[in-house]
């Protein structure tokens, strides 16, 4: 018994040994994996990386980055309603140059896209920010010093060229986000794009009565500055640098990631699903491949009429407050309405009132509760349902001005709830276009959609500008005809990518 018991306590023993021997490994285990995180295969993507390190520190900063860059595309493209009354009334032109020193930026902008969506995918992200920060902040000091209407019309398409790359800020800031996160906190940089109009017009309010459009322009470049100041500390876009074969800056990117976030850096390779040569990527005949192709056409009809009625009702509610105030100074001219007397009044051009700031100011704050709507609905719903509701039921509040656009209050009402829809719609396609393309296609994917939108800003002037002072029913038909197109184009689109992660690779041609 004793011989037994003495071997049982010697095998207890040996077992405590074996036992505690795998405590200690497994504690080492334990240790190494809080430091570090596997993944099973031992090989990780950028999106897998991203995904695991989840929203935090660095986001926010990147955020903040930019957000300053989208807040200066909005101040340069908000201040165009406000400077055409100015110019008309202080050069005396005629209502067809008032258009066009409008449709000149968005021309610039449009010629620049396809520009600025190659040098982005050949020399990256934050190179082709920093550029255009440069070159916007210049050419809009010199639009300030513009001593005539030609002048003004060359600086200001120069303007519009260097914009055509603040889409890319887009891009940037997507491929940093994780899947879960995305489509919100591309809604929410929006917030940018809304504080910076409201700024101008807050701005325009104060410097306009005092100083004048040209210091107005000096003063809106104020945050182009700021971005300018922090693009040295702009990330280059991780999943750039792994497509084009950079993988070692990919991954000291994807640690700083990491550690911003206080999360543990994965172990294991870093890899592109598909390795694309550098000849075959950014081609915009690859837009067009038959996996594509459907989707790419259908986006740049649903990009093109998000710009038109987006703008349009931006220029527009210049003209409608105009048309009101010719209403309250001319009554005695009113034949067939407010919106034809304008051409036969004595007071048709003059100043913006306090008035007309303070209820553009309140058309423009609109853009915030818009943002909000479309955060809630478009990850419960989907991107394709986000659209269709809300190209439809933009639509539908347009088509209230028929009765009560001669009511000021009921006026600016219905151009609130109008502008807060229509800038639900541009952030919703802003979360749908970068999903849909893979990486290499990506930026010249983003960047054609947006050239379609400026070929549409560049016809809603004529519209909102010009034959509503002429036909104002016609002009209201048009825009709600061609929402209900859109809502029906984004119905007809092919992929949800709702919940689906962004891809690195793509089927390259027979």
């Amino acid at each position: 018994m004793e011989s037994c018991t003495s071997a049982y306590q010697n095998l207890n023993e040996s077992d405590r040994r074996i036992s505690n021997a795998f405590t200690a490994k497994r504690q080492a285990q334990d240790f190494e994996m809080s430091n570090v995180t596997v993944v099973p295969d031992e090989t990780y993507t950028v999106a897998q990386a991203v995904d695991a390190f989840g929203f935090g520190r660095f986001q926010v900063k990147l955020s903040l980055f930019t957000g300053l860059c989208w807040m200066a595309d909005s101040m340069e493209t908000t201040i165009l309603s406000i400077l055409s009354p100015t110019l008309q009334y202080e050069w005396q032109i005629t209502l067809f140059q008032q258009a066009l020193a409008t449709t000149v930026v968005f021309m610039g902008m449009m010629l620049s896209l396809p520009f600025w969506g190659s040098f982005s995918d050949k020399f990256g992200r934050k190179t082709a920010l920093t550029l255009c920060s440069v070159l916007l902040f210049y050419f809009g000091i010199l639009s300030s010093m513009s001593p005539n209407y030609t002048w003004l019309l060359v600086l200001r398409g120069l303007v519009g060229f260097a914009i055509g790359c603040s889409p890319q800020s887009v891009t940037l800031y997507a491929e940093f986000l994780p899947c879960k996160q995305r489509a919100k906190c591309v809604v929410l940089l929006d917030c940018f794009w809304a504080l910076g109009a409201c700024f101008e017009v807050l701005l325009a309010l104060i410097v306009m009565p005092t100083l004048g459009w040209k210091w107005l322009l000096v003063l809106s470049t104020a945050p182009l500055l700021g971005f300018a100041c922090v693009c040295p500390w702009l990330p280059e876009s991780a999943k750039y640098l792994v497509t084009n074969g950079q993988t070692d800056k990919a991954i000291d990117t994807l640690k700083k990631v990491a550690y911003d976030n206080g999360k543990p850096m994965l172990l294991g390779r870093l890899v592109v699903d598909d390795v694309v040569l550098e000849e075959k990527r950014g081609s915009f005949t690859d837009l067009l491949l038959p996996q594509l192709r459907v989707s790419s056409i259908l986006l740049w009809f649903i990009w093109l009429v998000c710009a038109f009625c987006y703008y349009g009702i931006v220029l527009m509610s210049t003209g409608l407050f105009e048309s009101s105030y010719n209403n309250r100074t001319c009554s005695a001219n009113l034949d067939s309405g407010i919106f034809k007397t304008v051409q036969s009044c004595t007071a048709e051009s003059h100043y913006l009132t306090t008035r007309d700031y303070i209820d553009l100011l309140w058309t423009t704050l609109a853009e915030f509760p818009g943002i909000f709507a479309t955060i809630f609905v478009i990850d419960r719903f989907g991107r394709k349902i986000t659209l269709v509701f809300q190209f439809t039921l933009f639509a539908i509040t347009l088509f209230l001005l028929f009765q009560y656009a001669k009511n000021r209050v009921l006026l600016t009402i219905i151009l609130f709830l109008a502008r807060g829809i229509i800038a639900g719609v541009f952030q919703a396609v802003y979360v749908y276009t970068p999903e849909v393309y893979p990486t290499p296609l990506r930026s010249i994917g983003v960047g054609t959609c947006s050239a379609m939108a400026r070929l549409g800003a560049m016809v809603t002037p004529y519209v909102a500008q010009v034959l509503l002072k002429s036909s104002f029913n016609t002009s209201i038909i048009i825009y709600i005809t061609a929402a209900l197109l859109a809502a029906i184009a984004s119905s007809l689109l092919p992929i949800e990518t709702k919940g689906r992660d962004m891809k690195e690779e793509y089927m390259e041609k027979d």
